[in-house]
């Protein structure tokens, strides 16, 4: 076995096959926020993939999963009375978002075992299995979470929530970390002038602000305040970790999830405006570039986020803003990325 078999300089093929999964998962996200964002996500009740493909084509076929969704406790509470037609406009989401699994699976798998078989996926590349495993994986916490909202509560809970969108964004950078190997990019790294683990703290504070946010949208939160840079008229609300079980602040307790989420996007700006200022000071090629692009998005990432709270989150910004938030995580994989190929190319 030689070094190339280990560690091979490219494959394009691989690299595009892969730079279109990830715009596939991206897309994802997005209907999977809308979904939640408009109460959708447990409007079919059952996991079967056989019957789910498509959607129901008949009259008896609609009237049967309304019944099934007339059992659930959202229908009981919050939807009793429901027309057949206001059903089927929440279903369509949830339908979309588990079809678009299901088309992100084949576009997987099935290219997935052509490289496998034809030699392309040696050494390195071979990490794009376990992209299946996750996937495979993340089909069953989206079930899991279904579950914890069909019968007990009005809502799936926040935390499995949130552990279903950090699942797609871990893949989503995966996916485009071994893409970019794939294509050789960029062929002229640079330097980004910071340390190379800078652009890796970047990417887990935006992942703890994406938990955050996670946690607040599944707690139907997002409205709770409407005002900046204050929440609820108080820099620092007094309701905040007021609840005597310590956990559920951060699940149930608005104010904590407004003074979490807003304080961990404030940081998450401050320290990707000083990694693109020291990019632009002190970095070369394209590191420096891509450092100046982070700090830019993440401005931008933040004045949406303040935007969607005066706004009162209405559903097309609230969109944007998730989608600024796969964004900006996708731009600080790139930056992360080239600063390992920096360092490598120098040693």
């Amino acid at each position: 076995m030689t070094a190339e078999d280990i560690w091979p300089p490219r494959e394009r093929w691989v690299g595009i096959w892969l730079l279109v999964v990830c715009a596939l998962v991206l897309a994802m996200i997005l209907v999977g926020g809308a979904t939640r964002l408009t109460d959708s996500g447990l409007s079919i009740t059952e996991w079967n993939f056989m019957k789910h493909l498509a959607p129901p084509l008949t009259a008896e076929g609609w009237a049967e999963e309304f019944a099934l969704y007339q059992r659930t406790t959202e229908y009981q509470l919050q939807n009793r009375g429901m027309s057949l037609a206001e059903f089927q406009s929440i279903y369509w989401w949830e339908w979309g978002h588990r079809f678009l699994g299901q088309v992100i699976g084949f576009a997987f798998l099935l290219p997935a075992l052509f490289f496998f078989f034809t030699g392309r996926l040696r050494g390195r590349f071979r990490v794009t299995l376990l992209l299946f495993a996750l996937g495979a994986l993340q089909g069953a916490i989206g079930w899991w979470m279904v579950t914890s909202g069909l019968f007990d509560r009005l809502d799936v809970l926040p935390v499995r929530l949130a552990i279903h969108l950090g699942m797609a964004f871990v893949i989503l950078a995966l996916a485009l970390w071994v893409a970019l190997g794939a294509l050789g990019w960029p062929a002229i790294p640079g330097k980004l002038g910071a340390p190379r683990w800078a652009p890796f703290v970047l990417m887990g504070l935006i992942f703890v602000q994406v938990m955050f946010g996670a946690l607040l949208a599944g707690s139907d939160g997002g409205k709770a305040y409407a005002d900046w840079p204050t929440i609820g008229g108080e820099w620092i609300p007094s309701s905040a970790f007021g609840l005597e079980n310590w956990w559920a602040n951060f699940t149930e307790e608005h104010a904590t999830q407004h003074l979490l989420h807003r304080t961990t996007g404030y940081l998450v700006a401050l320290v990707a405006v000083l990694l693109g200022l020291i990019a632009l000071g002190f970095g070369a090629g394209a590191a420096r570039w891509l450092g100046a692009a982070v700090g830019g998005l993440a401005l931008m990432q933040a004045a949406l986020g303040i935007q969607t709270v005066i706004s009162v989150s209405p559903l097309g910004l609230s969109l944007v803003h998730q989608a600024g938030a796969a964004i900006l995580w996708m731009a600080a994989t790139l930056c992360a990325y080239a600063a390992v190929e920096s360092y490598r190319h120098r040693k």
